[in-house]
């Protein structure tokens, strides 16, 4: 009997559970499609946007996973938001982030209203502090 989609995925997170999602190579394997890395000191986040790409002026979501390094401790929440330092300000919208399995998650609601830098922002809460890993993206 063939696998579905879904038993491969729980496979993946299960296997990102038992050994270890603190390394980069295994975080995020159950995402399909194209993906980006932010590695920061104690957590890696592995993502895609839903659409992809980006269509400015719409509404998207990001598909993503937070494994811990190492033997780090598994986030207890995560927030998710994006700025453009260029001009000085955010989104217009504020994202809805929603646990799906062991690591991975899924943030609804996100627009870029306009083209250009945006500093994508994950706040990783864990092990008594919060880690901020910001990724670069740019939408045209």
């Amino acid at each position: 009997m063939r696998p579905t989609t879904l038993d491969r995925q729980l496979i993946t997170v299960s296997a990102c559970l038992m050994f270890g999602a603190g390394t980069a190579g295994a975080c995020g394997e159950a995402l399909l499609g194209a993906t980006r890395t932010i590695e920061g000191k104690g957590y890696v986040v592995v993502f895609k946007t839903v659409p992809d790409p980006i269509v400015v002026g719409e509404h998207f979501a990001l598909d993503f996973a937070v494994c811990p390094r190492a033997k780090g401790e598994a986030p207890h929440s995560v927030r998710v938001d994006a700025s453009m330092p260029e001009h000085r300000h955010g989104m217009n919208y504020r994202p809805v982030v929603t646990a799906r399995a062991a690591d991975a998650y899924r943030a609804d609601g996100l627009m870029f209203h306009m083209p250009g830098r945006w500093d994508l922002v994950f706040d990783v809460v864990g092990g008594g502090a919060t880690e901020r890993l910001t990724g670069t993206m740019r939408v045209e």
